[in-house]
């Protein structure tokens, strides 16, 4: 493979929530372009047959037991990611939950779920690794948020609200390191084919989601991390803040 096709060759990044879906396809196309990949999530299973194939392909693979709503075990994450991989240059904030639901009659604990993971995930994680970001001069941290942290929808609400959450943290951390060669980054997929919809406590809503779905072709966990891809493979004075993508059948 030639040097151009591994844009980040000798860099370290690491990835929350990568046992499936957006996480998983991230850690896989960050490995292909040559980057050494933490990979971090509660499923140890899954985690360890993910750094087999990893492994199986020359990459160099930490695995992480990671559950984003402990702040030690964030810090303790991005530590040993620093200590055993040599850096950190790459952060992508993937973790999370869609328990969509009405907010009348709605089951408070997916609330609680939704903000520790969407939310405090984000930032125990963010918090650990931008301050040698700042020191080193450089880094990238992409944070996944959604559609939805664009558009509110009946249905959605708390949702919605954690991922506004996303986008507002994440513009006003830019702002407070683009001077100092920190990038932060954006990406914000709508329909896309993972297991997350079937996590959806609230019978109706689950239904609803299966609806929209089954009436597009959705994106593919592959397709937002090529758009992660992107973001951390520009030159270092270019910095994408912000990707929307959306199925081409989805109108909002």
């Amino acid at each position: 493979m030639t040097e151009s096709s591994r844009p980040l060759a000798g860099k370290v990044a690491l990835v929350t929530g990568a046992s499936s879906g957006i996480g998983e396809a991230t850690a896989v196309a960050l490995a292909e372009a040559g980057a050494a990949v933490a990979v971090g999530a509660r499923r140890r299973d899954r985690l360890e047959a993910l750094a087999g194939r990893l492994r199986a392909g020359g990459a160099t693979v930490l695995e992480l037991d990671l559950d984003v709503t402990d702040e030690r075990a964030c810090a303790a994450a991005v530590a040993r990611t620093r200590e055993e991989l040599g850096g950190l240059d790459v952060l992508v904030n993937n973790a999370g939950v869609m328990l969509l639901g009405t907010i009348v009659g709605a089951d408070t604990e997916d609330w609680r779920r939704m903000v520790q993971t969407n939310v405090m995930g984000v930032l125990y994680m963010t918090h650990a690794a931008i301050d040698g970001m700042v020191e080193q001069g450089s880094g990238d941290v992409v944070n996944l948020s959604s559609v939805a942290g664009r558009v509110a929808r009946k249905g959605a609400g708390v949702y919605n609200a954690s991922k506004w959450a996303v986008n507002a943290f994440s513009e006003s951390l830019r702002q407070e390191v683009t001077g100092r060669g920190v990038r932060i980054g954006l990406v914000e997929p709508g329909a896309v084919a993972t297991e997350l919809s079937s996590h959806i406590t609230q019978p109706e809503a689950r239904e609803a989601s299966a609806q929209m779905a089954a009436g597009m072709r959705t994106l593919q966990a592959e397709d937002i991390a090529r758009a992660v891809l992107y973001l951390v493979t520009q030159p270092p004075h270019v910095a994408v803040n912000e990707v929307l993508v959306r199925p081409t059948d989805q109108e909002r």
